[in-house]
């Protein structure tokens, strides 16, 4: 299955193993917190209901089955996403309640999506994985017909995304061994750097491109931080494999490293991300 192979080895391991794991125990929480920017994305992706839709990078299959569930019959919504337990996750929601949504577990970067199949595609932190971008986004607009619009959210830097770094940051001195975030790697924010994203996609022959800030408020429920913090990221994956004194000393020192996070009963924080908008003038070439 293209899941295991080159190229995006490194990636596949990771979404296929305890991170990949991690996100479907973890699905219900994601949504929700992720619920506003998906909200975003789906009202304009679904402006008509006849179109064929690609999301990328689908994860559990929340954004794909948000936008099959607006389309009825009329369209088509398909995911695709290198993590095997996510998209058996997807395929299950799918059935369970019915949507005609299609799922493909595979890399997007390098699987033969049908030519020229798709009018819209779409992703919600799903492209920033590509382990060559230029190469990935290239195999997108193949699959995308004339004019076809290329639309996602990406997050823009750590250092306007303090939430998501906060954990690394409190228990780097419990956690000595912690990888380092390589700057331009595949990750959450490889595409911090508007410039970076702007050149990917005019070297991989998207045209019309648009990249716009936006900071959108988030919320989780105040039960749900504990899972979070112990589960998902670099820490979350760390402490799965850590010795149990280090794993309660790190909760306790990560947790409260998030109170100025936490209103009540509720998680708060702003989502900084960029909204890209490109065309494929020439997507059937």
């Amino acid at each position: 299955m293209e899941a295991t192979q080159q190229p995006g080895d490194e990636q596949a391991r990771l979404w296929n193993g305890l991170a990949g794991r991690a996100w479907v125990d973890a699905q219900a929480t994601l949504d929700r917190l992720f619920q506003p920017l998906e909200d975003l994305l789906v009202e304009a992706v679904s402006a008509n209901p006849a179109s064929r839709v690609l999301d990328v990078g689908c994860g559990t299959g929340s954004t794909t089955l948000a936008v099959a569930r607006r389309q009825g019959s009329e369209g088509g919504c398909v995911g695709i996403d290198i993590s095997e337990p996510m998209i058996a996750a997807a395929r299950i929601r799918a059935e369970r309640e019915g949507t005609p949504a299609r799922f493909i577990c595979a890399n997007a970067q390098t699987h033969a999506l049908e030519p020229a199949s798709f009018d819209r595609i779409m992703s919600r932190f799903g492209v920033m994985f590509f382990d060559e971008p230029v190469q990935g986004f290239a195999n997108l607009l193949r699959a995308a017909r004339e004019g076809a619009e290329l639309r996602f959210i990406a997050w823009r830097s750590a250092a306007e995304n303090p939430f998501m770094t906060t954990a690394e940051r409190a228990a780097a001195p419990l956690l000595p061994y912690l990888p380092a975030r390589r700057p331009d790697a595949p990750g959450q924010f490889a595409f911090a750097d508007r410039q970076r994203v702007q050149a990917i996609l005019e070297e991989s022959g998207w045209a019309g491109i648009d990249i716009q800030p936006i900071d959108v408020p988030c919320t989780m429920p105040g039960t749900a931080l504990p899972g979070y913090l112990s589960r998902l990221g670099p820490v979350g994956l760390a402490l799965q494999q850590a010795d149990e004194r280090t794993r309660v000393q790190v909760i306790d020192t990560v947790h409260a490293a998030f109170e100025p996070y936490v209103h009540g009963d509720e998680v708060r924080l702003t989502a900084a991300c960029w909204m890209v908008v490109a065309r494929g003038a020439n997507a059937h070439v």
